[in-house]
């Protein structure tokens, strides 16, 4: 399927095309390890809240993230948004939705572009920001561990970063459907992409993964012996959830065939 110019723009402005934070240096591979924690809380009368934690060590981060209201057996992209003020607008901000939802580029000044997309397996990078089928699914837990870039890396320290959550039932059907289309990618309903959570990213005084270890991974393998359920649940919403709702794409087909 080819991807038209217009998806391509969009896809950039998400976040395939990172502009490099100023004053950024390589980190030693024994550096200080630092903790960030983020209170997510609903964009778009979404009803979703959760909490994000993020332990950074040179270029690794264990990231995991709890979410509850969101929408069930329907597959929610995440990321670690970087490079603008590392804030999130507010639940009643206007955007260019339909009936003035917040769309993904409405709060781009306030979190920024994709700094790494949270997957549950697989590449993590901002080249799979809409790789929908390796996202979670509806409320639950998050964990992982992998490499981040060193855009991610400093945007962090310099308190630059916020976690995003997408996936609106604007109309509470209980799918992803609507006439309205996502700025991103025409083919996917404005629903699917619209940010449902959002919290910026602080530094903490904690130095222990809150309830239990995390999953490790490089951005490459498996980050639980799940995924392949957690893959399967999010197909099927995708199908069934959202009437067509699928994504396919060649990248993805390149690094996973």
């Amino acid at each position: 399927m080819r991807t038209t110019s217009k998806t391509a723009l969009g896809l950039a402005a998400f976040g395939m095309a990172l502009a490099p934070i100023a004053g950024a240096s390589p980190a030693s591979a024994h550096a200080t390890a630092h903790d960030f924690t983020a209170n997510l809380t609903q964009l778009n009368d979404s009803g979703a809240s959760g909490t994000a934690w993020i332990k950074l060590q040179g270029h690794t981060a264990t990231v995991k993230v709890t979410t509850k209201g969101l929408l069930a057996g329907a597959p929610h992209a995440q990321h670690i948004h970087i490079g603008a003020k590392g804030q999130c607008p507010s639940n009643d901000t206007k955007g260019t939705g339909v009936n003035g939802a917040l769309r993904v580029l409405d709060a781009i000044k306030d979190y920024g572009m994709i700094g790494q997309s949270l997957t549950t397996t697989g590449d993590v990078t901002p080249d799979s920001g809409l790789a929908v089928t390796r996202f979670p699914t509806g409320d639950g837990t998050y964990e992982r561990t992998f490499k981040v870039s060193e855009d991610t890396r400093m945007a962090l320290l310099k308190g630059k970063s916020a976690v995003v959550v997408h996936g609106v039932d604007l109309n509470k059907n209980g799918k992803y459907d609507g006439a309205s289309k996502s700025e991103l990618d025409p083919s996917l309903p404005e629903e699917a992409t619209d940010p449902a959570a959002c919290g910026a990213l602080n530094m903490s005084q904690m130095n222990h993964m809150p309830n239990g270890g995390v999953q490790t991974g490089d951005g490459s393998t498996a980050a639980s012996d799940n995924s392949s359920t957690m893959m399967g649940l999010a197909a099927t919403a995708l199908v069934a959830g959202a009437g067509g709702f699928v994504i396919a794409r060649r990248r993805d087909a390149k690094q996973h065939g």
